[in-house]
């Protein structure tokens, strides 16, 4: 197990060290005498256990426990001191153990034994208990394929500020950026005031939720990190899937077609979020890209019904994308429908004409008109 040491009495610490050492289950990936600086790189280090002196000076042990939780709430905190006293403030902690100084080795190993049994408990408490961001379209949340009602934000700051956060998970983003994004015309102090409210409000849906994502305070409140931990979410399981796969063949078609279903809407396209675009955009053109070839192989296979259902799942998701009228044209041609592909045409020109002001595409035009030839 990966531990980190800290105490401010370098003999302690040393001896401590050595102990755990002997042992050969322990790793030792930090020791530090300093506590703030123990708290400030707990978060990077994250250590299955943490063995902390609680007499310390300026930030003690048990307000450094307090920070740690909060960054790192998988990680076992086991105080080391010299009073049995403070023993029931470390359990109000919900500190796993703590040891006596003198630090005997028995003991020590009673509490790495705790420290074991906690570790192999965590994985089975997570089976059957899978959560799932879905980005596509809108946002929600998931627990074994079941949608989670109970996640209500107050506000629709509220909402986008997580959106924002979960767009950028995992980073940090400063209180700067927030401010100016969601309270641009306030003042600072009046902006500061609406930023903290919504944090809030934001963190109490999530533990309502009990989603387990966490949004940490960095840079003595300079900024903030939402933590997705094991979450899954879809985009990114779908694009890890859609890269994963071979060119399209017999052999893996089906692969093809579950992947192309999943995506049920572009990133985050119910909300008119300027700084979701750029992402939306090049998750639809991979969904394009995929789609098209899907199609195609379709068409060479003989399977027009199947090219069918995917031109029109195309046009459906994504009306601007002139090809995917041009497909479905060409399909419907193909299995006789002389009325659908004048509806689809017809479709498309009072898209582009109505909406856009703009004329069909040279190649479209001249297919059509071709058509209309032949079959007079």
């Amino acid at each position: 197990m990966r531990a980190v040491l800290v105490d401010d009495e370098r003999l302690a610490l040393m001896n401590l060290k050595m102990m755990l050492e002997e042992l050969e289950t322990v790793a030792i990936v930090a020791t530090f005498t300093d506590s703030r600086k123990a708290v400030s790189e707990a978060a990077y280090l994250n250590p299955d256990v943490i063995f902390l002196d609680i007499d310390m000076p300026e930030l003690n042990g048990l307000q450094a426990a307090e920070i740690i939780q909060i960054h790192c709430p998988r990680t076992s905190i086991v105080f080391v001191t010299a009073y049995n006293s403070y023993a029931v403030d470390a359990f109000e902690l919900h500190a796993l153990d703590y040891v006596l100084k003198p630090v005997r080795r028995e003991r020590l190993i009673k509490t790495l034994s705790r420290v074991e049994e906690k570790m192999h408990q965590e994985p089975q408490e997570n089976n059957g208990n899978e959560m799932m961001i879905r980005c596509f379209q809108c946002l929600r949340f998931e627990r074994n394929g079941l949608q989670l009602y109970d996640i209500r934000w107050r506000t629709a700051k509220g909402q986008e500020l997580f959106a924002y956060l979960f767009h950028h998970r995992n980073r940090f983003i400063s209180k700067d950026t927030l401010i100016d994004l969601l309270w641009p015309d306030f003042n600072l102090k009046k902006a500061s005031n609406h930023l903290y409210t919504t944090i809030y409000q934001v963190r109490q849906c999530l533990k309502q939720g009990k989603t387990n994502l966490r949004i940490s305070n960095l840079s003595g409140g300079e900024g903030y990190k939402l933590e997705t931990g094991s979450m899954l979410v879809d985009s990114a399981e779908w694009e890890k899937g859609i890269l994963s796969l071979e060119p399209i063949n017999a052999g893996n078609y089906g692969q093809y077609q579950y992947w192309f279903g999943f995506y049920s809407g572009d990133y985050l396209a119910d909300y008119d979020y300027l700084w979701a675009e750029s992402e939306r955009q090049r998750l639809r053109s991979i969904w394009l890209h995929h789609a098209m070839e899907m199609a195609e192989f379709y068409i060479g296979c003989g399977k027009i019904p199947e090219a069918v259902t995917v031109y029109q799942r195309i046009v459906q998701l994504q009306p601007y994308f002139e090809q995917g009228h041009l497909g479905l044209m060409k399909v419907y041609d193909r299995i006789g429908e002389r009325s659908a592909v004048e509806e689809q045409y017809n479709i498309l020109t009072d898209l582009l004409n109505r909406e856009l002001s703009i004329e069909l595409p040279v190649n479209i035009e001249r297919w059509y008109h071709n058509w209309k030839q032949h079959i007079h």
